[in-house]
């Protein structure tokens, strides 16, 4: 073989090395990218709308761009929560006949059932190590907070009263759960222990409160009150003290939930006349809308 055969295969195996190396790093480059989206950061919001003629899962990005549909069905499907990897979503729905709650892949893949009773369970709350989801269910005869493991198994009741107990919500060190209890005969927000024991109350006046969402630091509790009329969101300090409000306007406010890096918090709001979804720093400045259209938008759970 003469040196410019030679010189020829070294330049061929150079180019197809090299080929071969930008072959490794666009594979890299798009596996970060799905696992960037994927895992997403808080970069996604899923939400229920009713835009396709009955409510269904959708996803948006966190600025209300890249729309997505999860669920397709003539069912309702309602409280989307995100599973703490980012990898599964837990909603309610009643396509069985009541509403159960299932979950499913965060792209609307692989649904499964886990609950199967003749009674309505609603709120479905991931414990932040994702292995158990809180619930409220009304098979008891009245709703009270029962915790299951994620697979559905090992349901046990938290809770056992004649009055309302409903949207638990864990803490971030998963110790605690927050709920809403009609049981000083109006609606206030109450936390106990992950088994169910030493409930303490934390709001204490004649409005209406609910909703609570526990902020990422553990320190504060955003929540929805009636008490100046109309409602709006709130948030207090974790042991009830320093009731802040952060929205104002004569149209309601509900179902804040915190950002991951607790900087923000996502509501819902019929302020433009139908239910849209906004999103607010956490103390109540820059308020941005994401949804706008005449269907209804509302429960937004951020990603992790």
């Amino acid at each position: 073989m003469d040196g410019s055969s030679r010189s020829g295969d070294k330049a061929r195996s150079k180019s197809v090395g090299l080929i071969w190396l930008s072959v490794g790093v666009l594979g890299i480059v798009v596996t970060i990218a799905i696992r960037m989206y994927l895992s997403s950061d808080g970069d996604r919001i899923a939400f229920v709308s009713d835009r396709d003629g009955d409510p269904e899962i959708y996803v948006m990005n966190a600025d209300g761009s890249g729309v997505v549909q999860l669920t397709d069905d003539s069912a309702y499907d309602w409280d989307p929560a995100w599973s703490p990897d980012g990898g599964r979503i837990a909603f309610v729905s009643d396509r069985d006949g009541d509403f159960e709650i299932y979950v499913m892949n965060a792209d609307g893949n692989g649904v499964v059932q886990l609950t199967d009773d003749s009674a309505s369970d609603w709120a479905p709350a991931w414990s932040p190590d994702g292995r158990r989801i809180a619930f409220h269910s009304e098979r008891n005869g009245n709703p009270d907070i029962y915790v299951m493991n994620a697979d559905g198994s090992g349901i046990v009741q938290l809770t056992d009263n004649n009055n309302y107990d409903s949207a638990p919500v864990w803490s971030p060190a998963g110790r605690r759960i927050a709920f809403s209890s009609g049981r000083d005969g109006d609606y206030d927000i109450y936390v106990m222990n992950a088994d169910g024991s030493g409930v303490v109350q934390l709001t204490d006046d004649s409005a209406l409160n609910g909703s609570p969402a526990w902020s990422p630091d553990g320190g504060r509790i955003a929540f929805v009150s009636n008490r100046d009329g109309d409602y709006e969101i709130y948030v207090t300090n974790a042991d009830g003290s320093r009731v802040v409000q952060l929205t104002d306007n004569s149209d309601n406010d509900v179902q804040p939930e915190w950002s991951p890096d607790g900087g923000r918090i996502a509501f819902n709001s019929d302020r433009d006349g139908d239910y849209e979804i906004y999103v607010t720093n956490a103390d109540g400045n820059g308020m941005v809308q994401l949804t706008d259209n005449s269907d209804i938008d509302v429960g937004p759970a951020w990603s992790p």
